[in-house]
């Protein structure tokens, strides 16, 4: 009943050091990878999991109330902190966004 698949952070994560590098100017390239995304999409597809999670989540605690025998408490307790970890990840990259945000909108021009 639970998906097993792993949450892809490991992409998301290289692609944010990426991005970073390239606004610091430590990498340059002149046109975008072919097959790469933008930063939004990433962000959105990041969001769609989580939420995913923790909808999830919210499913397996309500069959285990329900007590519906192919859940066990270990799933249940598994999918709620999978749920609470890629929520408090986005939580973090929000407040990077808000930051670099607050940053480059202090900046003279």
């Amino acid at each position: 009943m639970i998906d097993h698949r792993p949450i892809d952070s490991a992409d998301l994560l290289a692609r944010l050091r990426s991005m970073a590098a390239q606004a610091e100017g430590r990498e340059a390239k002149s046109a975008p990878e072919a097959g790469s995304t933008d930063f939004s999409t990433l962000l959105q597809t990041a969001l769609h999991k989580v939420n995913e999670t923790q909808m999830q989540a919210s499913s397996l605690g309500a069959a285990l109330e329900a007590g519906d025998p192919d859940v066990t408490v270990a799933d249940a307790v598994i999918a709620a902190q999978k749920s609470s970890l890629s929520f408090q990840a986005m939580v973090q990259v929000r407040n990077k966004l808000v930051s670099a945000y607050q940053e480059i909108m202090s900046m003279q021009i």
